[in-house]
């Protein structure tokens, strides 16, 4: 019968309505929930029959329904906070994090250091990364971000890099080289730091004497009480001697160390492996960069070494490629792990659980993680967050659309009913 017909109808636009306002009370209510994505809802008709068959036109429609409720994937407004571990992804992109439920995606980077030295999310869940070595190094390994190194262990040095300017004004084979007054006899003297296996600092004092042919040799000594073996009395021990040679233009030409012997006292390792660098030397290969001979003053451009003492924590910080950053009390700035961003191929699909939480669905596709923007994921913003991305006046005019529809549905209702009445009153 129609008019029950049109009853019906009314009563189809009352449910999608009802459901299409819910869908603005969440949003509403999650205007202020972090990382949060604002939702619409999306109708459909419902058709009953057709009145001329297959012939198109003249179709009777019955209805509404709601035919999908979805996500609205915008940016949201990224606010500055003075906390460390608080995380904002700018662009695509998902944190992936792990717990008793499995693996989980999630915008919401309010996170923290729970009591083992996880990083996690505000209900537990381990925040997952790209490990990084013993050296800082970040890995393609996956695992959960964790600070597990209050106290570092030192390291040996095992690699010198000097760069220098040796003077080709100085004349050769004019001072031959004493141990015992190493420095009025060598035509130029530096001094670099190095750190045996236990961590202890050593100064090695350098001492170069020119020789015939662009040729220079170099001597490290180092306080005589640090090396093994030393007679009493000697206050210097040479532990390294070599030999460089310099091309006509100044470039170097070619290095070697002919002597080593790094034995440390104090149970250090004996016979440790240092290799004292100059340069890219042209005989292997080099464009002779590096320590040059050129008509100046003897001097250092630079130098570094890879050894360390061991050192506790001091801070720690996340930078905007993602990277947890640990700085200690050696002076070692060491990187512990970095941020993965998971990225879907249709997130809108992605499966909503609660807590800020979405996991994997089959329309969703497969995350492809990776480190942040990268193959278009989103880049991390440190000491940040992304706040919600309800707008309050959009919602306030949707609820009230929604309104008005559901009193016109009402109105529907009640003018069919009134109508049955009619109809009922016809038999009397």
């Amino acid at each position: 019968m129609s008019v029950l017909g049109s009853m019906w109808t009314g009563v189809s636009g009352l449910k999608a309505q009802g459901e299409g306002l819910s869908v603005v009370a969440d949003n509403i209510a999650n205007s202020g929930t972090t990382g949060f994505k604002a939702s619409r809802a999306e109708f459909t008709d419902i058709m009953s029959r057709n009145l001329k068959g297959i012939d198109g036109g003249n179709q009777l429609g019955r209805g509404v329904r709601l035919a999908a409720v979805n996500p609205i994937l915008l940016q949201g407004n990224i606010d500055h906070t003075d906390r460390g571990t608080d995380l904002a992804i700018s662009g695509d992109g998902y944190f992936q994090v792990k717990g008793s439920q499995g693996v989980n995606y999630t915008r919401d980077g309010s996170f923290l250091f729970d009591k083992s030295g996880h990083l996690v999310t505000q209900s537990g869940q381990k925040v997952q990364g790209y490990m990084a070595d013993e050296k800082g190094r970040i890995e393609n390994r996956v695992g959960d971000i964790k600070f597990p190194r209050a106290l570092i262990n030192a390291s040996a040095t095992k690699e010198i890099n000097l760069e220098l300017n040796l003077d080709s004004r100085a004349v050769a084979d004019a001072k031959v080289f004493d141990a015992n007054d190493p420095y009025r006899t060598s035509d130029y003297a530096t001094a670099v730091e190095i750190f045996d296996s236990q961590g202890n600092k050593h100064v090695m004092n350098l001492f170069f004497n020119k020789g015939q042919d662009r040729t220079w040799t170099f001597r490290g000594l180092v306080d005589g009480k640090e090396v093994e073996g030393t007679p009493l009395g000697q206050e210097m021990a040479q532990v390294i001697e070599g030999r460089l040679q310099f091309t006509e233009d100044g470039l170097l030409q070619s290095q070697e160390t002919t002597t080593s012997n790094f034995n440390f006292a104090g149970g250090a390792q004996q016979n440790q492996q240092i290799n004292l660098s100059f340069g890219d030397a042209i005989a292997t290969g080099g464009r002779g960069e590096g320590t040059k001979q050129y008509g100046k003053e003897s001097d250092v451009i630079r130098w570094d070494q890879d050894g360390y003492s061991a050192g506790t924590v001091t801070s720690l910080a996340f930078n905007d490629d993602g990277v947890l950053t640990a700085s200690y009390t050696n002076g070692q700035i060491l990187s512990l792990g970095q941020i993965l961003v998971a990225k879907f191929e249709n997130p809108e699909k992605l499966f909503k659980t609660g807590g800020n939480m979405f996991k994997e669905s089959r329309d969703s596709g497969s995350p492809s993680v990776g480190s942040p923007g990268s193959s278009g994921r989103g880049t991390i913003m440190a000491k940040s967050l992304e706040r919600s991305t309800v707008d309050i006046a959009s919602e306030f005019v949707n609820m009230i659309t929604s309104q008005r529809a559901f009193q016109a549905n009402a109105k529907t209702v009640s003018t069919s009913d009134e109508l049955l009445a009619e109809v009922i009153q016809m038999k009397r």
